[in-house]
C-alpha cells in the first residue's frame, strides 16, 4: 500500500515536528512473527525476551476498549502497625503471568497473586533490604528442580520456589548468592543463564559497571563483560593514556535485558563513563560507554557493538536494552532491533551484524571550550528525526499565548537570575564558569533526565512501528573548579533546580512551548515518523491549552488488536490508542501517577486483562 502524504505543523524555532495522520503501514509482517503462537502469558518483563511489549491478545479492540473498567487492584506499600503511615513504594513494577498465577515485587516481599481476583496465593516476606520495585523474573524449572522466581535485593540475587514462595534452597546458599555489585532490577533468564546488570554505588571501585551471568540452577558464576576493555582487548585503544584503568561508569543499569533467542544473542546497553560532564581525564571515544553490545550469551563473548555517543559529557547512554523483531524488505527477513537514547535518537540496527538498517552519519557538533578538554568532533545522527528536542532557540521561550502569564512571568524570572544562556544544538558541552555566582548557564536538550528513558520502545508487528514516549525538559548548568583533591579538574555545578522549568502549583512548567512529552510511531521499515502527538496534560492551564505533553519516563503496551496502552505521565492518565495514527480510544485517571510500564493477559476466566502499577498499587482492567 502507498504511503499517504505527511501532514506536518512545524513548531517555530523546533527540529521536533508535530505530526498526525502521516502514512499508512507499508509493506508486510515477516511471516515468522505473523505466525507466532498465542499465549495468554505474560512470562517476561516487557512480555517476551525480545522485549517488544507486546501482546497477542485481541479481546480488547478499538471498538470496546472505552468499556474498561478497573476489575482489582492490590496494596504494594510495606506492611505496617495499625496507625502507622507505610512510605510510598514508588513502583515502577511490571508483574509477570505465567499458567494462570501472577508473580510481583511489593515495598517489602515478593508475592504470588490470582491473576483473575487479585488476592494473594503466597507472600514471602524480605529482609536485609527491598526487593526490587522494578519485578521479579520466572523460571519454568529444569532437570528435576521445580519452577522458581528470582529477584534481585541489593547486592543479593535470591530465588523462590514458584509454588510456595519458600527459598529454593538448591540454589547458591541457602536460596540465594551475593553478587558484590549491586542490581535493582529484573534479571534477565535464558535457558541455563540469568544475566543481572549493575547499579554504580558511588565511591565503588573500578569495574563495578560489568554484567554478569551465573548458572540459574546452582547460581555458580558463568561470566562477566568488561564494560570498559582490559589491556589487548577490542576498544582499549579508545581510552587515551591508560584512562581505562578504574574507570567507574559504563555500567549495565537497564531494567530489563533482550535476547536474540534464534542467534543466543545478548544485548547489553552501557551507560557514560565518571565522571561524565568533564572528559578531560579520558581523551577518545571511551569504548564501550554508551554503545550497545551483542554478546554470546552462554560464554559473555563479544560479537560486536554500536557506540550511540562518543565520548559522552551529557549522561545521555541509552537507558533501555533493544527492542528485537524483524523487517520484511522485498522478501528478506532482516534480523533488527531499535535502540532508544537519552539524546533523543533512534537508531534501527541490524540485530546480527549491528550494522544500521536506516544510515546513520557522523555530523560535526559543537567542540569544548574548557581547558584541556577535547571532545569527539562528530557524533553518529540517524536519519530518522530525533525523539525529542535537541535544539533551542530564543524563539522557543514559552509566550502567554502558548500557556498563561503566571508561567511566562515565572519562566522570565528564571531568566533573570540564571542569566544568559548558551546553546549551541544537539550535544552542546559545557561551559565553564571560574566564578560559579558569575550570571550565565549552558542549556542542554534534551535535559539530563534525556528524552526518552528507561520505558524503551513497544513494537507493533501489524504495523512495524515502534513507538517512543520522550519528556521535553532541559537542563541547565556548567563546569566549575573542583574541590581540592578531586580527581578531576572541573566538576558539573548549576543552579538550583536545575531543570529549564519552573513549579507553578506543586507542577512542574517547563520553560520553552509545547510539547513537553510526545509519543512518536517510527515505521520500523523505512525509519520516518509515521505519527506524533503530545501526550498529558497540564489541568492548571486555561481550557484549550492543556495538551501540552508533560514528561515521563515509563513505556507502553500493544496489542495484536491495534491498541498502546501507556500510564508514563506525571498526570495521572492511563491511556488507550490507535495504534495506526495515534486516536486517543480510552483513558482514565488513576489514584496515583503510573510510572511504569502496563501488561496484559488472559485470565481464566476467559476476560483479557490489562495492568498497571500506579505508585502504590497494582491495578487491573478488562471489559464487562
Amino acid at each position: 500500500m502507498p504511503a499517504k502524504p505527511c501532514h506536518a505543523l512545524l513548531l517555530s524555532g523546533l527540529t521536533l515536528l508535530l505530526l498526525t495522520a502521516c502514512s499508512e503501514p507499508t509493506g508486510s509482517v515477516p511471516t515468522s512473527i505473523a505466525s507466532s503462537a498465542v499465549s495468554g502469558d505474560w512470562p517476561q518483563y516487557r512480555g517476551d525476551l525480545a522485549g517488544k511489549g507486546f501482546s497477542p491478545l485481541r479481546e480488547i479492540t478499538p471498538d470496546n476498549v472505552a468499556s474498561l473498567n478497573e476489575a482489582w487492584r492490590y496494596a504494594l506499600a510495606a506492611d505496617v502497625e495499625p496507625g502507622a503511615t507505610a512510605r510510598n513504594p514508588n513502583s515502577q513494577v511490571t508483574p509477570v503471568v505465567v499458567e494462570g498465577v501472577m508473580y510481583v515485587s511489593a515495598a517489602d516481599r515478593i508475592v504470588a497473586l490470582d491473576p483473575v481476583t487479585g488476592e494473594e496465593l503466597w507472600r514471602h516476606s524480605v529482609t536485609g533490604g527491598a526487593p526490587s520495585r522494578r519485578g521479579v523474573s520466572y523460571w519454568p524449572g529444569a532437570d528435576g528442580a521445580a519452577p522458581r522466581i528470582y529477584f534481585t535485593v541489593g547486592t543479593r540475587l535470591v530465588a523462590l520456589e514458584a509454588a510456595t514462595g519458600t527459598l529454593a534452597t538448591g540454589f547458591g546458599q541457602g536460596g540465594e548468592i551475593d553478587m558484590v555489585t549491586p542490581y535493582i532490577s529484573v534479571p534477565l533468564i535464558y535457558e541455563e543463564v540469568i544475566v543481572v546488570g549493575a547499579n554504580t554505588p558511588a565511591g565503588a571501585a573500578g569495574g563495578i559497571g560489568n554484567a554478569r551471568a551465573y548458572a540459574v540452577s546452582s547460581g555458580a558464576k558463568l561470566w562477566d563483560f568488561d564494560s570498559v576493555p582490559q589491556p589487548g582487548a577490542i576498544g582499549n585503544d579508545t581510552w587515551a593514556d591508560a584512562s581505562w584503568e578504574g574507570r567507574l561508569g559504563a555500567n549495565a543499569w537497564p531494567f530489563y535485558f533482550t535476547v536474540d533467542t534464534d542467534r543466543d544473542l545478548l544485548y547489553i546497553p552501557l551507560a557514560s563513563p565518571l565522571p561524565f560532564a568533564f572528559g578531560g581525564d579520558r581523551e577518545g571515544n571511551n569504548l564501550f560507554a554508551n554503545s550497545i553490545v551483542a554478546v554470546n550469551i552462554h560464554n559473555g563473548e563479544y560479537v560486536w557493538h554500536f557506540q550511540t555517543i562518543h565520548h559522552d559529557l551529557w549522561d545521555h547512554d541509552p537507558p533501555a536494552p533493544p527492542t528485537l523483531f524483524d523487517i520484511d524488505r522485498a522478501g528478506d527477513v532482516v534480523p533488527a532491533l531499535a535502540v532508544t537514547t537519552k539524546s533523543g535518537y533512534l537508531f534501527l540496527l541490524n540485530r546480527e551484524t549491528g550494522e544500521p538498517l536506516i544510515p546513520v552519519e557522523e555530523t560535526p557538533v559543537a567542540a569544548s571550550t574548557v581547558p584541556g578538554e577535547h571532545i569527539s568532533p562528530t557524533q553518529p545522527i540517524p536519519r530518522t528525526p530525533p525523539m525529542a528536542r535537541v535544539s533551542y532557540s530564543s524563539t522557543d521561550f514559552v509566550t502567554v499565548a502558548d500557556t498563561s502569564a503566571a508561567h511566562v512571568d515565572a519562566c522570565v524570572a528564571l531568566l533573570d537570575a540564571v542569566g544568559p544562556l548558551t546553546h549551541r544544538g544537539a550535544y552542546t558541552p559545557w561551559a565553564y564558569k571560574s566564578d560559579p555566582a558569575a550570571p550565565g548557564a549552558t542549556l542542554l536538550f534534551p535535559g539530563l533526565a534525556g528524552g526518552p528513558n528507561w520505558g524503551g520502545a513497544p513494537y507493533d508487528p501489524t504495523t512495524g512501528f515502534v513507538f517512543v514516549f520522550a519528556g521535553d525538559s532541559g537542563s541547565l548548568g556548567w563546569l566549575e573548579d573542583a574541590p581540592a583533591g578531586s580527581a578531576v579538574p572541573f566538576v558539573l555545578g548549576g543552579p538550583r533546580p536545575g531543570n529549564f522549568e519552573v513549579r507553578l502549583d506543586g507542577i512542574s512548567m517547563p520553560c520553552q512551548k509545547p510539547p513537553w512529552g510526545t509519543l512518536t510511531a517510527v515505521d520500523t521499515r523505512t525509519g520516518e515518523i509515521a505519527w506524533r502527538q503530545p501526550l498529558g496534560l497540564t489541568e492548571s492551564l486555561p481550557e484549550g491549552k492543556q495538551l501540552t505533553g508533560r514528561p515521563g519516563r515509563a513505556g507502553g503496551l500493544t496489542t495484536a488488536s491495534g491498541l498502546l496502552f501507556i500510564a508514563a505521565t506525571d498526570d495521572r492518565r492511563f491511556r488507550a490508542l490507535d495504534t495506526t495514527n495515534g486516536r486517543l480510544l480510552w483513558e482514565t485517571t488513576l489514584d496515583n501517577r503510573g510510572n511504569a510500564s502496563p501488561m496484559s493477559y488472559h485470565g481464566s476466566d476467559g476476560k483479557q486483562y490489562v495492568v498497571v502499577s500506579a505508585t502504590d498499587s497494582l491495578v487491573s482492567f478488562r471489559l464487562p
